[in-house]
């Protein structure tokens, strides 16, 4: 959604146009096939009181702004160049940054970056585009009036697929303006979504204080809903509180990310390990303690080409030697300990989960001990899995009332969490990537045992992202020298103080300047574009 002024335009209009107020039912709406638009003259008289009434304020309020807006201007001027240039290879550079702010400069954000917008994503932006444009035109009118010229009328339109608002002015009355009170005009728009965003921002860091009353904050990952094709669904729930995975504590959406993002490299590097001849591979030394009594009772199975045979409710497990123990000389004992294909153990999840953890794949090493050392009676097993495929074991709670204290659970440290009947474990075997996006979590936890507004504090912190973005997209966007953007008139003016040319040579010299922004801009969002799709 893009926001803009009717500033040039209003030239083609009747030049005996006035400033009295008029009637909606004087406006005249616009439909066609291509373009359609609502008129609206009720808020004409109330900002134009209220910006001649704090007048001096409010000018000193926009002259901050015309010094922002211009340094924006020079910056995506600058970033257009250098864009162009990585396009045409005149030098070459894979600097993230500069795909991200190109990104925000041509209205793109990484909300909806590879397309995974949702439903629920579409309402927010739809929400905050309103406000970021509502905020936009707001600024115009209100910069105009405190020169002392009401605006005509606001107007949403539809022009094709591409919604819009502006705000119409008498060309004449802007005409006769100094040239830093136009630019005043000009800039607001830009400078209020810079100070929306400063706004969403100050709200995001000030969020976990004002709620604190009522939620905890950073003390773990509150399940608010799971999708039903999750590969979780069978085992978390609405009000469940992730801890820890792998043993490493969770705290935040942030510490959540970076851990998926850990172990999805380290099961990427997995594949070296790869049995010879076999798509099954180790779980990169992540074992458990597996007391021969347990192995002597399970089955044994052997592989068979690329496959194993284990029943659905067991997995495969093989032993990994240790450097430092030597494995018992037991004739009874059938394991073999090679990995190209020799006896492997079927073994219930659930039986081996509370036992001691060995090998060197885990989030650390318990003690000082050896991270592979089990005791006598005891091997190290590793779960046996296909390629792509994840072994993460995943701590939650969903505590009863007396396992909380004024909201806050009573979780000790990972040694002894198992012996705490308010955790519990499950291992998750699969692609861990496909967790992330299926399970909808949030930092802030309820004080109380009602489920009522544990929503809250998600849906605020979703509306305040999205306005920022919004915002700052909106605000970037209308400082690019286009045509039919704030940037037009922005440029106008400041080509006009370049007195040592002449009249013609600034027309000349500004026309190229926003045919060049023009084909540039566009030629960006076809790349952005055709790198989103690929």
């Amino acid at each position: 959604m893009e926001g803009r002024r009717f500033r040039r335009f209003s030239r083609w209009q009747r030049s005996n146009e006035t400033l009295l107020p008029m009637s909606i039912n004087r406006l005249s709406n616009t439909i066609s096939c291509w373009y359609c638009d609502y008129k609206s003259s009720i808020l004409n008289e109330p900002l134009f009181h209220f910006g001649r009434r704090y007048s001096r304020c409010l000018k000193a309020w926009f002259s901050m702004g015309v010094g922002f807006s211009l340094a924006v201007l020079a910056a995506v001027t600058m970033i257009l160049l250098y864009e162009i240039g990585q396009i045409l290879c005149l030098y070459y550079s894979n600097s993230q940054m500069s795909y991200v702010m190109s990104g925000y400069l041509l209205g793109f954000s990484s909300m909806i970056s590879g397309l995974t917008i949702s439903l629920a994503d579409i309402g927010y932006l739809c929400i905050s585009s309103i406000i970021s444009v509502s905020v936009h035109e707001l600024g115009h009118a209100l910069a105009a009036a405190s020169e002392g010229i009401q605006m005509e009328y606001i107007a949403v339109f539809l022009a094709s697929l591409f919604p819009g608002a502006l705000v119409a002015f008498n060309h004449e009355l802007l005409l006769a303006l100094s040239k830093v009170s136009a630019l005043r005009i000009y800039c607001a728009g830009v400078w209020h979504n810079a100070a929306l965003c400063a706004v969403c921002a100050w709200a995001l860091f000030v969020e976990p204080l004002i709620l604190s009353p009522f939620y905890i904050h950073d003390e773990g990952r509150m399940v608010l809903d799971v999708s039903p094709t999750s590969p979780l669904s069978g085992y978390l729930s609405p009000g469940d509180v992730i801890i820890s995975l792998d043993g490493i504590r969770i705290n935040n959406l942030q510490e959540w990310s970076q851990m998926i993002a850990i172990l999805t490299e380290h099961y990427e590097n997995s594949q070296n390990h790869s049995l010879p001849g076999n798509s099954m591979k180790t779980s990169v030394g992540k074992g458990y303690c597996v007391p021969y009594s347990l192995i002597e009772e399970s089955k044994h199975i052997s592989l068979k080409g690329n496959e194993t045979s284990c029943p659905d409710e067991l997995s495969p497990f093989i032993t990994i030697q240790c450097l430092d123990q030597a494995m018992p000389d037991d004739d009874n004992l059938e394991v073999n300990h090679q990995r190209d294909g020799g006896e492997l153990h079927c073994l219930y999840a659930t039986d081996i989960l509370n036992l001691e953890k060995c090998g060197d794949g885990w989030g650390r090493i318990r003690n000082n001990r050896s991270s592979c050392l089990c005791s006598k009676d005891k091997a190290c097993f590793v779960p046996l899995l296909s390629t792509g495929v994840a072994w993460v074991e995943i701590a939650y709670s969903n505590p009863p009332l007396q396992c909380s204290q004024l909201g806050t659970m009573r979780v000790v440290d990972d040694d002894n969490s198992r012996e705490n009947p308010c955790v519990k474990t499950f291992v998750f075997v699969g692609d861990v990537n496909s967790m992330k996006p299926s399970v909808l979590l949030t930092s802030y936890q309820p004080r109380w045992s009602a489920k009522f507004g544990a929503h809250l504090p998600y849906v605020l912190e979703k509306f305040l992202m999205f306005t920022f973005n919004v915002s700052l997209a909106l605000a970037l966007l209308n400082s690019l020298p286009v045509y039919f953007l704030d940037g037009e008139a922005i440029s106008e003016v400041i080509i006009h103080y370049l007195r040592f040319l002449s009249s013609r040579r600034r027309r000349t010299i500004l026309q190229y300047f926003l045919l060049g922004g023009t084909v540039a801009s566009i030629l960006i969002i076809f790349v952005q574009v055709f790198l989103v799709l690929l």
